[in-house]
């Protein structure tokens, strides 16, 4: 019925009102209202138990018999008006419910959100809690401490000339350091000054060399213009070409009498084959004799020493005059030019005429009959030349300086003849030969002496046996068959090796006048002079609190939020050279500079920092160790606590810099930021520096260049470098790990982006690769830790050659940095992680995605080889994980980390 209703209601409402309609509606309407109307009457007169089985009075319908067709209308209209009031009222009340579940959702993630908030304030508080332990911690050290803080020596001069002192009149003893020399004027803090007195035109002295002793000693950072606080004077008497007239010297202004601290420079550098007779140290009274050439019986061990003869430029790069070292075995197994002679090998005394037994004769027609028996191997033995007598009956060199070289890089091995005068413990033209050999790669062997016969230069210091092969005349006969015992590494090992010792103590004038003061230096136990900082010019800059939406906060303990640290520096200026002065002349250091700390410092047993030495020393859990939450509280390892500053290059990507900076906040054993702002126009003055809770350095660079990445500012007061690209996107848990990693491995590059270099099989050479690979040589320094005396070898040591390679293609610095650490280390870098790239989503385009990028790394690679003579890189098969990574732990314990 209601479906009837609802049908004539529409129908009523759309048709016209005619006739016809209306006796058809009437009909099929009223008939049924009336029926209704009838059973609802039925039903109200009913029994109450009836009633459930009636309908309702409500649900009935009302009598439109009365109604006109316009009441009936308006009375249509009027329900569909409640109709319609009705579904407003239910969307009102939908949108109600909505809203209400919205409001819902909103405080169930506020109250999300007041939890998070409550894990990270708690974590914050107990990082300060932590914090605070460790400041106290480091306070009690403080007062407890018993050591000095040292910094770098202050100078204490003398402040006269030296005093008159009576020469001595007879022989006496040969002259000692201790009995010859005036320590008084070399105080310990003096720095050891140096004076050079000014030439007098009539000594036998060539401009050149004139020219080049004064630039040289001046460029000497021992050098001082003051004489009278000069612990050292120096003179250059001669230069190798006849006898020298030594009357000259008592009249030099501050020869005091005797000459003590004087050094009498006669160097060797002119046609070698000329007569040189060297100057006997009887005529010098107590001052020292520096020259190539020495009789056995007036060398005085310790006090007088051996230098090469000056045959390199004065100074500056010297990669160009040295031959490659590969490959390993070259054409010529032994070679040898020079005129062909008979050797008397004597003991290095005067013998009496019972000693004559002990007189071992051979020539050259021998050696090539012990070589020649084996035919596998090629021999070059040139014996042909002609020239003029030579004194003392030496082996004289063939040919010209260019014809020999071409033999040596031809040559595995070289033979250099002993003295054949046994007076002579040294001559010029063995040193000649030497030089000549170190510096065209081919492995000198000196044969007819050994190491107490003839000495070489430096020898106090450079550790020869690394370098030269010595085969008594004894051995001779078995020297082909020696020879022979030497494997690929080994003869790799020596030519690197003499390739170190030629190119810092024999290449040029500089090198050979700066070793001279640095071997008197370290006879003296004197620190050199301190590596100075380069200054860090800053912009200044406001900086702002950080939004706490925009810091990255960490989702774990990572460590306490400590001021500022700096590492401790100049801690070791009198030790260094006495504990670790082998490995500094002979290895990875440099005599020639003192540095603030060094990546090689020695390390405490561990049960040392338990036992009177644990200043600075954070364990873990106190010593007891401990999993993630002990972890996290201290630095633990091998070394004392310290922290690291990042160095960011960025170049006109403003927002991308701050965004990287904004992430730091938080982030512990920060020690403090700087930014190298190599663009050419300065910062915005409305650009917001976000307070990241350290400081934040905006270095001005002077110009644009890559090699800015790596220099040694004043400004970087700790051992650990962050270096890291603007654009950069690392958690701070990743480098977190990435630090405790390189405090276990300090002389390496540890960070993360690998890549390796891989041989070129079409063309030759080598190829830069950044495919994912199982092996790698090289970690990008866009994101790597280093140490910063790393900073100064790049900046004063490498190769100028390298540096401007960088600049030409503004590529490279991060190869040039993994070549440098290697060479100097022998070492693959570390990766850690699992993290292959580093670049943060959404930032601008770089250089390196450029296909221009990686063709000018393969030219880097290859260039850098022929500057360094080999390829350093090294290739390693592993990368460092947190110990506890994907191990199972019981459930009240915690990882290392979460994540790595």
């Amino acid at each position: 019925m209601t479906y009837i209703k609802e049908l004539s209601c529409h129908w009523l409402a759309n048709i016209k009102l005619s006739r016809i309609i209306i006796l058809v509606t009437l009909t099929l309407v009223v008939v049924p209202i009336f029926t209704h109307y009838y059973l609802s009457n039925v039903e109200r007169d009913a029994p109450l138990g009836d009633i459930h089985r009636t309908r309702s009075k409500l649900e009935t319908y009302e009598d439109f018999s009365a109604l006109k067709a316009t009441d009936l209308k308006m009375r249509i209209n009027e329900m569909l008006r409640i109709k319609g009031s009705v579904s407003s009222e239910l969307r009102d009340l939908e949108n109600k419910r909505q809203r209400l579940q919205a409001e819902v959702a909103a405080y169930a993630h506020k109250i999300d959100q007041l939890k998070l908030d409550l894990l990270h304030q708690q974590t914050e508080l107990d990082r300060l809690k932590l914090s605070v332990e460790q400041a106290q911690m480091a306070y009690r050290e403080a007062i407890q401490r018993n050591t000095p803080d040292l910094s770098p020596p202050l100078a204490i001069f003398a402040s006269s000339p030296p005093s008159y002192n009576v020469p001595p009149l007879t022989k006496s003893s040969p002259c000692r350091l201790s009995s010859c020399f005036d320590h008084s004027r070399c105080a310990l803090t003096s720095g050891l000054p140096v004076y050079l007195y000014e030439y007098d035109d009539m000594l036998p002295i060539s401009s050149f060399l004139r020219t080049g002793i004064l630039q040289t000693v001046g460029y000497n950072p021992h050098y001082t213009s003051n004489p009278k606080e000069a612990c050292i004077y120096i003179v250059l008497i001669g230069e190798g070409e006849g006898s020298v007239n030594l009357s000259h010297l008592k009249k030099l202004p501050y020869w005091g009498g005797d000459g003590r601290n004087h050094l009498l420079l006669y160097f060797s550098r002119q046609d070698l084959s000329l007569k040189y007779v060297p100057v006997s140290p009887e005529l010098t009274s107590r001052a020292i004799v520096v020259q190539s050439t020495f009789l056995f019986n007036n060398f005085r061990r310790g006090f007088d020493i051996i230098v090469p003869p000056v045959l390199g430029a004065p100074g500056g790069d010297v990669w160009e005059e040295a031959a490659s070292m590969l490959p390993a075995r070259r054409k010529v197994f032994i070679s040898f030019q020079g005129k062909r002679n008979a050797v008397t090998i004597k003991p290095g005394i005067e013998t009496d005429d019972d000693d004559e037994d002990f007189v071992t004769e051979f020539n050259l027609d021998e050696i090539e009959r012990y070589l020649t028996w084996s035919t596998s191997d090629e021999f070059l033995l040139e014996t042909n030349c002609m020239g003029p007598e030579l004194d003392n009956n030496e082996w004289g060199l063939c040919g010209s300086l260019t014809s020999r070289a071409v033999i040596l890089k031809d040559s595995t091995f070289v033979l250099i003849p002993a003295p054949s005068n046994s007076s002579f413990i040294s001559t010029s033209i063995m040193l000649a030969r030497l030089y000549e050999a170190l510096q065209n790669g081919a492995i000198p062997v000196i044969i007819g002496a050994d190491q107490f016969t003839v000495d070489l230069p430096y020898s106090e210091v450079v550790v020869w046996k690394r370098v030269v092969i010595f085969i008594p005349a004894s051995r001779v006969p078995e020297m082909h068959f020696l020879l022979r015992s030497f494997n690929d590494a080994d003869i790799l090992f020596m030519r690197r090796q003499g390739r170190l010792v030629w190119e810092r103590y024999f290449a040029s004038l500089q090198a050979i006048i700066d070793t001279i003061i640095a071997v008197m230096r370290d006879r003296l136990g004197l620190p050199p002079r301190p590596c100075s900082d380069i200054a860090a010019p800053t912009y200044p800059h406001d900086s702002v609190p950080v939004k706490p939406d925009a810091a990255v906060e960490p989702e774990e303990s990572l460590g306490p939020l400590e001021p500022p640290y700096a590492s401790p520096t100049y801690k070791r200026n009198y030790s260094v050279f006495l504990t670790q002065g082998f490995e500094i002349w002979n290895d990875w250091g440099d005599p020639f500079k003192l540095y603030p700390h060094l990546p090689f410092d020695p390390v405490l047993p561990s049960d040392a920092k338990f036992l009177g030495s644990g200043v600075g020393f954070r364990p873990i859990g106190g010593g007891a160790g401990g999993a993630g939450k002990e972890f996290c509280e201290s630095l633990g390892g091998n070394h004392p606590r310290e922290q690291f500053t990042i160095v960011m290059l960025t170049y006109q990507r403003e927002q991308v810099l701050i965004n990287s900076l904004t992430r730091l906040q938080g982030l512990p054993y920060l020690n403090k930021v700087v930014v190298v702002w190599n663009s050419p126009r300065p910062p915005l003055l409305d650009l917001h520096w976000p307070d990241i809770g350290v400081p934040v350095h905006v270095v001005k660079a002077a110009t644009n260049s890559l090699n800015n990445r790596f220099v040694p500012y004043d400004a970087i007061e700790t051992e650990a470098v962050l270096s890291v690209d603007d654009d950069a996107h690392l958690r701070h848990d990743e480098i977190m790990f990435g630090f405790r990693v390189w405090r276990e491995q300090r002389d390496r590059v540890v960070g993360f982006p690998g890549r390796f270099h891989a041989l070129d099989l079409n063309h030759g050479g080598w190829l830069y690769n950044s495919n994912y690979s199982c092996e790698l040589s090289m970690v990008l320094t866009g994101a790597a830790f280093i140490h910063k005396y790393y900073t100064y070898l790049y900046t004063h040591w490498l190769p100028q050659a390298i540096r401007d390679k960088v600049d030409e293609y503004m590529n490279c610095e991060d190869i040039a940095m993994n070549f440098l650490v290697s060479h100097i280390t022998r070492k693959p870098p570390v990766k850690v992680t699992s993290r292959w790239t580093f670049r943060c989503p959404g930032c601008p385009v770089s250089l390196s995605e450029d296909d221009t990028h990686f063709q000018e790394r393969h030219k880097c690679i290859n260039f850098f080889t022929q500057v360094f003579g080999y390829t350093p890189l090294l290739n390693t098969q592993f990368r460092a994980d947190s110990i506890l990574f994907k191990t199972r732990i019981p459930h009240d314990k915690q990882k290392c980390f979460k994540f790595i």
